[in-house]
């Protein structure tokens, strides 16, 4: 869990030093882009969970 809220904290300051610079956001703007990207990390995991159950 620790993991999680530092990962947080850090795209937090990162997405506050990027706006104070007006530089553009190093993130999909756009919700879609970050559930798409969710949904790369989960069809990850998935494979690496099933494909050893498959080869038994």
């Amino acid at each position: 869990m620790q993991e999680i809220f530092m990962a947080l904290l850090a795209g937090l300051i990162v997405g506050f030093i990027f706006a104070f610079l007006k530089l553009p956001i190093p993130a999909p703007p756009v919700i879609s882009g970050v559930m798409g990207i969710i949904g790369i990390f989960l069809g990850y995991k998935a494979f690496q969970v099933l494909v050893p159950l498959i080869l038994k």
